[in-house]
């Protein structure tokens, strides 16, 4: 018998979820993607064992908009956050969204997350005021820090560096140590394996939700001792491998607790690489630019869904899909109640399942900055709007952890086929102007529905985050 598409075995037992978020982990960086002389064979394992996408996307190409995303099954901006947040922003996301853990926790989960937050500084806006049973992690990206690239303490006051407090390595609410040199840096990737299993082993007998972020592989990079040198392709290789230590020491854990054939895992990524950064900084594969755009290797990400017995082993999935479509699919196989509040996310558990024609997502919007409107894609079809863009071309790469230069760009309005031309390096509006028309006026839709900075059109549907100050 059936529920939702799986075997009623499921739905009396529902299935663990755990999500694996990559930082700035470009669409090329596992070796089943396009990873370059280092191997992932425990991320390969993982994606022979379960369904590959090659067009699933993060809802924004920055750190805490595309986190806010992933949780809320929003676009970013339905939830009013935007960018990446500093230590001492006072916006976080608000405390009456619902999250992937405060729904899973309501249906009777234990719920933990491991590593990085970014969608709140500072209590009562970290992790376990969210739904999260329990939190060890870092409350923002591993770069805000008073530590300049080559590792050493910034003293001088000028540097726009020398802001950033010490930076806490979190256990709840409160700090137990600071993360303070490179070689505490190299130690976080260990640091929140151990908790991840440890965690695994604990809740074995009742369902849970695990949310691990891992802060690698934004920079700054670093490795713990057992992986440095061991790669063979320099230190980002060094970190690829041990990021995929960890994926196999969970996976193992899994297995040795009986709960791999129910837990679902899911491996994906916030962004794309910081090319800026250029030996330290991922890949996408070949396609354009990276972190920080709407170009497609700002957004679309490695995505890896694994279930023994469920998914079909081995498959890849060419539809369209994104991190926002994550809720609803956990929700629908959880038995959990969807959030009150309007979600942009779509059940892709038939994709998942490979029901014969199943398309559950055929469109995506790219809003970027606070709410500008920037592409809108339907089917293979991406129409770019005219906006202003940073750009990594014109300026070399930066090497071994100090970063390059960037640009911004006017950007023409371009329409791009993405099946046949995925670096985005044709415009072929004058060949299809009734794509352009049907694009133009889906673009006119989600303007109606969430605004456009450009266009100086007010969101209508947008909820407001959480203002710090006003909610002491």
């Amino acid at each position: 018998m059936l529920l939702n598409g799986y075997s009623i075995l499921h739905a009396q037992t529902p299935p663990n979820i755990l999500i694996i978020l990559m930082d700035d982990m470009g669409y090329g960086d596992p070796e089943c993607y396009n990873g370059y002389s280092y191997h992932t064979p425990q991320i390969n394992k993982l994606a022979a064992e379960g369904m590959r996408f090659t067009h699933f996307y993060a809802a924004q190409a920055t750190c805490s908009a595309s986190r806010a995303a992933l949780l809320t099954g929003c676009y970013s901006n339905r939830v009013g956050i935007s960018g990446a947040m500093m230590p001492w922003s006072n916006l976080a996301l608000n405390p009456t969204e619902e999250t992937i853990a405060s729904m899973l926790k309501k249906a009777g989960y234990h719920t933990g997350m491991v590593g990085k937050w970014h969608l709140g500084s500072k209590a009562p806006y970290l992790p376990i005021h969210y739904g999260f049973d329990e939190y060890l992690g870092l409350p923002y990206s591993n770069d805000m820090w008073p530590v300049d690239y080559d590792g050493k303490p910034i003293t001088d006051t000028t540097d726009k560096k020398y802001r950033y407090p010490k930076l806490p390595l979190l256990e709840g609410d409160q700090p137990v140590r600071y993360i303070q040199t490179l070689q505490d840096q190299g130690e976080l990737t260990g640091i929140y394996t151990r908790r991840a299993c440890q965690f695994i082993k604990e809740n074995k007998k009742h369902p849970f939700f695990l949310y691990l972020a891992h802060s690698m592989v934004h920079v700054p990079i670093a490795a713990s001792p057992a992986f440095l040198g061991k790669s063979g392709a320099g230190l980002f290789g060094d970190v690829m491998m041990e990021v995929d230590w960890s994926v196999g020491e969970i996976m193992r854990t899994l297995k040795e607790t009986g709960l791999d054939k129910n837990t679902i895992v899911i491996f994906t990524s916030d962004n794309g690489p910081w090319l800026t950064f250029g030996n330290h900084a991922g890949n996408t594969a070949g396609l354009r630019e990276g972190k920080g755009t709407s170009w497609e290797g700002g957004q679309r990400e490695p995505c890896i869904i694994h279930w023994p017995g469920q998914i079909p082993e081995g498959t890849v999935c060419s539809n369209l899909a994104s991190t926002m479509d994550i809720l609803p699919t956990i929700a629908s196989l959880a038995g959990a109640a969807l959030p009150k509040n309007t979600i942009d996310g779509v059940n892709i558990w038939p994709l998942l399942t490979q029901v014969p024609g199943a398309n559950p997502r055929n469109e995506l919007v790219y809003y970027y900055q606070h709410n500008s409107l920037e592409d809108v894609r339907k089917g293979q079809w991406k129409l770019v709007l005219p906006h202003r863009s940073q750009t990594y071309k014109t300026y070399l790469p930066g090497q071994n952890g100090h970063p390059g230069g960037y640009a911004e760009v006017q950007v023409p309005e371009a329409l791009y086929d993405l099946e046949h031309d995925p670096g985005e390096t044709q415009d072929v509006q004058k060949l299809f102007p009734e794509v352009v028309k049907d694009l133009e006026d889906l673009a006119d839709q989600y303007r109606n529905k969430l605004g456009d900075d450009i266009k100086k059109i007010p969101c209508k549907e947008c909820r407001e985050a959480a203002k710090i100050n006003e909610h002491k």
